[in-house]
């Protein structure tokens, strides 16, 4: 298969916010250059991704997955709505019983809940001990397969045919969120899914200070003879203008799903659909850490996207020597970019080879116009990339 990288650029000026903090509650940053910058880690920022893809019903809920300890409750529900005769501990214990065959993860229900239920409290459920990544399609086999198996299950998956077919389904017919970031099963690495996609840290072009903001709530019911606050407290923020990067690997994203996720689409079909998904995800999705108190909705002021067939290649070194300037960032930005691109793409890229898209927005982004195929709105830089990536999966450059 053609090695395909698709590399995605954006500047995201946020006002004051914070969008990621650490366990002090201060928001992330890093010393980048030798001056800190504001941060924004991958994470957060793959978890924001994730969590669009549903919301804005961006794909299909057959095409995504589930990432949970409480996986035997999550199965135990597919379960029931097959055979609603099947309910109760009863259920659970047939989920639990299927995903630990399956994948190898031992199931029990957590200390402290099971401590909590010998004092008449409600039998907990059992549980992973890690985060498990199952997608609808799996889970809806094993519910299949437990059901088959429900009478005597543990002598079931004793049978070395239907244990081969419960690890088949937990292994095959992935979903796009599974495909894009991976997974890891830590008691059996033969379930692990290499990621597609690398999503960097975002850091601002420039140096940021955290500043912290001192606030009062009245409480509602004081009297004119009660004075003061009824709350007091600080909450930390900064604003920055963020360079946001993410590569993903088209063609390790083609092998994590397979043929295709509908038997009569064509093979490129699901990549495409994946690949438009995730674009449109990571320029428009926002973390919503302290959402409620900045109200800093966002987006991209200037995105640069290119297909290449050579290796990933960041443009955060533009920025090593941190922007300045007192009528703001983004111009100062985009300029870094617009000198770096060129050069960078002359040194180490495949020009011939390699497609080019810009989206932009205002007076500041114009020196970015040369830099590829300007597209007009975000739906036709989707569009444009969707359609290149299958072209480029059907035939060899």
């Amino acid at each position: 298969m053609n090695r395909i990288f698709l590399d995605v650029h954006a500047l995201q000026t946020v006002p004051p916010s914070n969008l990621n903090r650490d366990d002090t509650g201060q928001p992330k940053s890093a010393v980048y250059g030798g001056v800190p910058r504001a941060r924004v880690s991958s994470q957060a920022w793959k978890r924001a991704i994730r969590t669009y893809f549903g919301q804005e019903h961006l794909l299909d809920p057959s095409e995504l997955g589930v990432r949970t300890k409480k996986v035997a409750e999550v199965l135990a529900a597919r379960i029931t709505d097959l055979d609603p005769a099947i309910d109760g501990t009863e259920v659970l214990q047939l989920a639990a019983e299927v995903i630990q065959g399956a994948t190898g993860s031992k199931m029990e229900a957590p200390k402290r809940k099971a401590d909590a239920a010998k004092d008449g409290g409600q039998e907990p459920a059992p549980e992973s001990r890690y985060l498990m990544f199952l997608s609808a399609r799996q889970l809806d086999g094993l519910a299949a397969l437990a059901i088959e198996g429900a009478a005597d299950i543990k002598t079931y998956l004793k049978d070395k045919d239907a244990k081969a077919r419960a690890r088949e389904i937990a292994d095959t017919r992935h979903s796009v969120d599974i495909a894009l970031f991976g997974r890891m099963v830590a008691d059996s690495a033969d379930f692990n899914v290499d990621a597609a996609v690398q999503v960097a840290h975002a850091i601002s072009v420039h140096r940021v200070d955290n500043e912290s903001d001192y606030y009062t709530a009245v409480d509602d019911k004081n009297t004119d003879a009660e004075s003061g606050a009824g709350m007091i407290g600080t909450v930390d923020f900064n604003s920055s203008t963020l360079y946001r990067y993410a590569a993903l690997s088209v063609h390790q994203l083609a092998k994590n799903l397979g043929e295709g996720l509908r038997e009569e689409e064509p093979r490129t079909a699901p990549v495409r659909r994946a690949v438009e998904a995730f674009v449109q995800s990571f320029l428009e999705s926002l973390p919503t850490g302290k959402i409620n108190t900045f109200g800093n909705h966002t987006l991209p002021d200037a995105v640069i996207v290119k297909l290449r067939t050579t290796r990933p290649i960041s443009y955060v070194a533009a920025f090593e020597e941190p922007v300045t300037g007192e009528s703001g960032h983004l111009r100062g930005a985009v300029a870094r970019l617009a000198q770096y691109v060129p050069d960078v793409e002359r040194t180490y890229g495949d020009e011939e080879s390699t497609l080019s898209w810009v989206l932009r927005v205002g007076p500041n982004t114009e020196q970015l116009a040369g830099l590829g195929t300007q597209a007009h709105r975000l739906s036709d830089l989707v569009e444009a990339v969707g359609q290149a990536v299958a072209e480029r999966l059907d035939k060899p450059v």
